[in-house]
């Protein structure tokens, strides 16, 4: 589940961001981040929930990079590194003193087992792929590590900064689902199922001046008014985002607090089962994309904010092609489609749709009424999070679903015919790879842009917007996140002005 989840929203920046950084940091005192969704575990390389990286990615687990703020990929537990001139080989440079939680040393040699770790058939981790193009890893030094790839990655450096890259002990990693163990700037103390995880300070941290907190706490509410009430008294202090516009607008007006606006790389999308028919026709799924009108959706749904795509991507990513325009709204062309298909009376579906997530339910409900229009009628189906990511995500029963893909770079989701969708096009395959295999930016943009192409053309799914950010916290919080181009909730620099 390529990070998986929903996102939301974009506002007025009411403060900027300059005038926070401006200001000299304080040192103490506690944060607690609500956040919709509980994660499922601990452990980012073994879960692709978005959840997992939102609570413990840069906070408690760290990788050999990292992703800042504006957007630049930077040393994390590397502080450096250089690609050979055939772009196939990676040298790392590694921090000197760095050591996990639990006191052990991280080292080249323990780098170079995560990466194999990570790679191997019996490890499970969420995104093998990632890793299987490594050929061979040397470790010169305690603090050197060479990374041979078997070809070309040019997403090689992007996914050592994902959460599946993350370093773990090697001892005690068997338990990182449910007692993270990790190099960053809070330790892991405690997760009350079904209301929060805690973390503190790591007093050893690598860098001496961070973190600012002593404590945050990650509390898990669901339901986007009782974010909002929370808020109010005062029980916790940010909400990571909020996917209730109305309700939002509601605090921009509360001189108690802070909205501020952003870009995410999240894609939301009406997700559809390529192999459940009558969905493996290519032309029903042509007629269902000329039958919504994503301006509508975005007013409706997000009270205007949000950008429309027209695959999937986002415009905050680099080598973002705008094909908008491929399948204009025109219901009589998609009742066309329709009849073309062989189905001039339309047929029936269900639509079933994640509770957790309020944008996701009413968009669900105004594509609904837009299928509705030209003949297909769907059934809908409010489900809890369990069952989505049990029976639609891994047992891959479902017709229609609406969620958000957040992780940036998730494209290559498309090349896995075993993905919860099912699409299975070795068009797009051969294309990926050579997107993959690039040797310049120029190439990258053509051949990533035919990924786009090709999966639009193909209407793989209802592409609908990208997702603006929209975190809401106390006045007294300093130094949030305004974009969020990766999806960890990072409180390294985070500090309070009280």
């Amino acid at each position: 589940m390529k990070k998986i989840i929903l996102a939301m929203l974009t506002f007025t920046l009411l403060i900027p961001a300059q005038q926070l950084l401006a200001q000299t940091p304080k040192k103490g005192g506690s944060l607690i981040v609500c956040q919709p969704a509980e994660p499922p575990g601990l452990d980012p390389t073994a879960n692709t929930a978005a959840a997992i990286d939102r609570v413990v990615f840069s906070n408690i687990y760290e990788g050999l990079v990292k992703v800042k703020r504006t957007g630049e990929f930077v040393p994390g537990l590397a502080t450096a590194w250089k690609v050979s001139p055939d772009g196939k080989v990676y040298t790392f440079t590694l921090r000197k003193g760095v050591t996990f939680h639990n006191g052990e040393p991280f080292t080249a040699h323990t780098a170079k087992w995560n990466l194999e770790r990570s790679a191997a058939e019996t490890t499970k981790n969420a995104h093998p792929e990632y890793f299987r193009g490594i050929e061979k890893i040397e470790t010169p030094d305690d603090h050197t590590l060479v990374v041979a790839l078997k070809d070309v990655d040019a997403l090689f450096i992007a996914h050592m900064a994902e959460g599946d890259a993350v370093m773990l002990p090697m001892k005690g990693h068997e338990n990182a689902a449910s007692q993270p163990v990790g190099t960053g700037p809070f330790r892991f103390v405690a997760w009350v199922r079904g209301d929060r995880v805690e973390m503190v300070r790591n007093e050893k941290y690598w860098n001496p001046e961070l973190p600012y907190l002593d404590k945050v706490t990650f509390k898990f509410i669901g339901d986007p008014s009782a974010q909002i009430a929370a808020l109010k008294a005062g029980d916790i202090d940010v909400i990571g985002y909020i996917a209730a516009p109305e309700q939002a607008s509601e605090m921009e007006k509360d001189k108690r607090f802070k909205v501020f606006a952003g870009t995410t790389t999240g894609e939301v999308i009406m997700s559809t089962n390529n192999k459940r028919k009558p969905f493996d026709n290519k032309l029903v799924r042509q007629a269902m994309a000329h039958a919504i009108d994503r301006e509508t959706v975005i007013d409706l749904v997000m009270f205007g904010y949000g950008t429309p795509i027209g695959s999937h991507w986002s415009p905050s990513t680099p080598y973002y092609k705008d094909l908008t325009g491929k399948f204009p709204y025109n219901p009589e062309k998609a009742r066309e489609l329709l009849a073309k298909a062989g189905y001039p009376d339309g047929f029936e579906a269900t639509i079933k749709l994640p509770a957790i997530y309020s944008y996701s339910r009413r968009a669900g409900e105004v594509i609904a009424d837009m299928l509705g229009q030209v003949g297909i009628k769907l059934k809908i189906e409010v489900v809890e999070w369990g069952y989505w990511l049990d029976r639609i995500f891994k047992q891959k029963d479902f017709d229609l679903t609406m969620i958000g893909h957040v992780e940036a770079w998730d494209i290559g989701i498309y090349a896995n015919p075993d993905y919860y969708f099912q699409y299975d096009s070795q068009e797009f395959r051969d294309a990926y790879a050579k997107a993959l295999k690039a040797p310049n930016e120029a190439e990258k943009a053509e051949w990533f842009g035919r990924c786009q192409e090709i999966i639009a053309e193909d209407a793989v799914n209802g592409y609908l917007f990208s997702a603006p950010s929209l975190p809401i916290m106390k006045n007294a919080v300093m130094n949030w996140w305004e974009n969020y181009p990766t999806i960890a909730l990072d409180a390294t620099e985070v500090w309070l002005d009280q």
